[in-house]
């Protein structure tokens, strides 16, 4: 029987249905769709005339080099990041959980709550913040390089981020750095909610902290990893807050440049919001699909959720 529509039912609706979905569609899905519409124009942004091009832009897009090589960068970036990143949180917050005495009641290190803030201390400095003060850190007269002398190698007033050897992996350090303490909390949580009857069952099972982590933690932790694939992944697909603070002219050879530096540079110093908002659709476009494979990566992985079984 269909459900009758009194003030009370009425009311909840909006407020918790309707209201979310006008805010979703006014402020989300309008700008994308003028985002597609004015990808296919070639507005200069500074003016009302357009003339529709319709793909045109798009295919400037994937015969410019300089674009290619930045969605090269931003994929790279997408897969990297996000490995280095949660394998390292992973180690942490396995470390401040379980990996203290092998005998007694399950705990981590002693002084684990000292770690946890120190490591997630990073995370509340704004990363334009942590991109201006690694940038003086890279300089040939910065503190690396002064830190390197000291213990006795001489790196020449090495430029590391004025070398395309050295420039996205430098770039990819600062990245991992800023955002390992906040996963590490949030995996820290996410162990925190396993049952500690699983944990003791596995010790006097004889499982180690190696097994441990491996067959019990990582498997209840799977979308939590899941999540933190895919924000990292984002973070990474755009990352421009960092590249503009460490190397805002997309470093040597464009090594580190990314697509959202390059929309920002053809939007607002070649006044060319058409074609720049073409690059806003590719990128989001990318994200989508990266968001797609990683769930679909997983479910391989982990198999179907529970919600999913008869």
């Amino acid at each position: 029987m269909p459900r009758k529509l009194t003030l009370d039912y009425v009311s909840f609706l909006l407020v918790f249905l309707g209201l979310p979905l006008a805010i979703f569609l006014i402020f989300v899905i309008s700008p994308f769709l003028q985002a597609v519409y004015y990808s296919m124009t070639n507005w200069t942004g500074f003016s009302p005339a357009m003339d529709f091009v319709a793909l045109d832009n798009f295919v400037r897009l994937f015969q410019d080099s300089s674009f290619l090589q930045a969605m090269g960068n931003n994929i790279v970036l997408a897969v990297v990041v996000p490995l280095i990143t949660i394998a390292i949180a992973l180690v942490f917050a396995s470390m401040i959980t379980v990996g203290g005495a092998s005998h007694g009641q399950v705990r981590g290190l002693k002084g684990s709550s000292f770690y946890r803030v120190i490591s997630f201390f990073p995370y509340v400095i704004p990363a334009i913040v942590i991109a201006i003060l690694w940038n003086m850190i890279y300089q040939p007269n910065g503190l690396l390089n002064g830190l390197l002398a000291l213990v006795g190698l001489d790196t020449n007033e090495f430029s590391w981020l004025g070398d395309e050897r050295t420039a996205m992996g430098a770039t990819i350090f600062v990245i991992v750095w800023s955002m390992v303490g906040f996963y590490m909390v949030l995996f820290v949580a996410a162990i925190k909610g396993i049952p500690a009857e699983t944990l003791e069952a596995a010790r006097l099972d004889g499982a180690g902290r190696f097994r441990t982590v491996v067959s019990i933690l990582l498997p209840q932790m799977r979308d939590n990893v899941q999540t933190a694939y895919i924000y990292l992944g984002i973070l990474a697909l755009d990352a421009f807050v960092y590249m503009a603070g460490l190397n805002a002219t997309g470093g040597p050879g464009n090594s580190t440049l990314v697509m959202s530096q390059y929309l920002f540079r053809t939007a607002f110093e070649k006044g060319q919001f058409g074609l720049a908002s073409a690059m806003g659709v590719v990128l989001a476009a990318i994200t989508l699909v990266f968001a797609a494979l990683v769930i679909g990566v997983f479910r391989l992985l982990g198999g179907k959720d529970d919600g999913d079984k008869a």
